[in-house]
């Protein structure tokens, strides 16, 4: 088995697979043209044509990978669970090829490419976390004791508490209701930018205050971004969980919080609570 990836050759690896994304969008560039379904993926959500040709951009980047001896397990939004090579033991590699599908079906520019490394099965285990926003075009970038970067440059939660901007993520209208009934009177404006990624990454950013998401979520749709907000600074919950007892297999669900404060993140999640499972 060859040596382990190093971080600059994962970033080359998944910085190619954006390019190939862009032009799957490009190739794809209405709402029609994005709506052709292709059954069910591991995940249990109906698969997007598209969803299927960016995981594949990724997925030839990884068997590149792999040629070169390197082994690993990929936990991927569509396909599931592939072992390159022999699992136990090898690192994890979790990939949402579209954080966001909703929006890029509509061609909302706001939706993104998400995937994390990790040594263990756990989000405490997570090593290396890269979001690409693709309406702003802009790279988020985490390593686990290294602190987190947008486009290059650290980035940090801003000091202070209070929710000025809030993000709800899985808005269907009932949900968000029973989650605002909590929060009016503590929060001035709620948001949806339909990509709990890049959500996490804005509150890392300090354009949000905090986050909630109003169901249950997937590993696929955190493990890069959770990371990106703990190393900025951000407090961070997957509901009762602890960090090492959060899963990253495929299977998982867990409410995620995340706020600038300790106080703020209780007032958030007694809003996720208000909502239920």
């Amino acid at each position: 088995m060859a040596e382990p990836v190093t971080t600059e050759r994962w970033l080359a690896a998944f910085r190619r697979a954006v390019e190939a994304q862009k032009r799957v969008f490009a190739d794809h560039p209405g709402v029609a043209e994005r709506s052709r379904y292709e059954g069910l993926g591991e995940g249990g959500d109906r698969t997007l044509a598209i969803d299927r040709l960016c995981e594949d951009a990724l997925f030839a980047e990884l068997d590149a990978l792999h040629a070169d001896g390197h082994e690993f397990v990929a936990i991927a939004e569509e396909r599931g669970s592939v072992a390159f090579g022999e699992p136990d033991g090898a690192p994890r590699v979790v990939v949402d090829p579209i954080d966001g599908s909703l929006n890029a079906r509509r061609t909302v520019p706001c939706h993104s490419f998400s995937i994390a490394v990790a040594d263990g099965e756990a989000m405490d285990a997570v090593r290396l976390g890269y979001v690409y926003e693709f309406g702003a075009g802009e790279e988020f970038i985490a390593v686990a004791g290294r602190g987190a970067t947008l486009d290059g440059e650290p980035i940090s939660v801003p000091d202070g508490d209070g929710l000025e901007l809030v993000a709800l993520e899985a808005s269907k209208p009932e949900r968000v209701a029973a989650a605002c009934g909590v929060l009016d009177g503590h929060a001035y404006r709620i948001r949806s930018p339909g990509t709990i990624a890049v959500g996490l990454c804005y509150v890392a950013a300090g354009r949000f205050d905090g986050l909630i998401t109003t169901r249950p979520c997937r590993s696929v749709d955190v493990a890069a971004a959770q990371l990106i907000a703990r190393e900025a600074g951000a407090r961070l919950r997957f509901g009762e969980l602890a960090l090492d007892a959060a899963p990253l297999d495929l299977s998982a669900r867990y409410h995620v919080a995340t706020a600038r404060t300790e106080s703020d993140l209780d007032l958030l999640a007694r809003a996720q609570e208000a909502v239920g499972s």
